[in-house]
């Protein structure tokens, strides 16, 4: 699933990356031009806000925002 943080914690980037890493190895985060960061994994959104609390990101839940998968399937995954 790819989730966008609606709230600007980009400073967080890196403790939420590796709070996400040990749930969820193949979990990727990055922060958009506005600061705010992307996220793709696997978790289900209680665990994500987990991860982002754990990581010291105060993110309620209305401002995770769950995106819609850009997967064409062709790498078969």
């Amino acid at each position: 699933m790819q989730y966008l943080v609606l709230a600007a914690v980009g400073g967080l980037a890196e403790p939420v990356s590796d709070r996400l890493w040990s749930m969820d190895p193949a979990a990727l985060v990055d922060v958009d031009t506005d600061g705010r960061l992307r996220i793709s994994t696997v978790l289900p959104d209680a665990e994500v806000l987990l991860a982002l609390g754990l990581a010291g990101a105060c993110v309620a839940p209305q401002d995770l925002e769950r995106q819609p998968s850009d997967c064409c399937g062709g790498c078969g995954g």
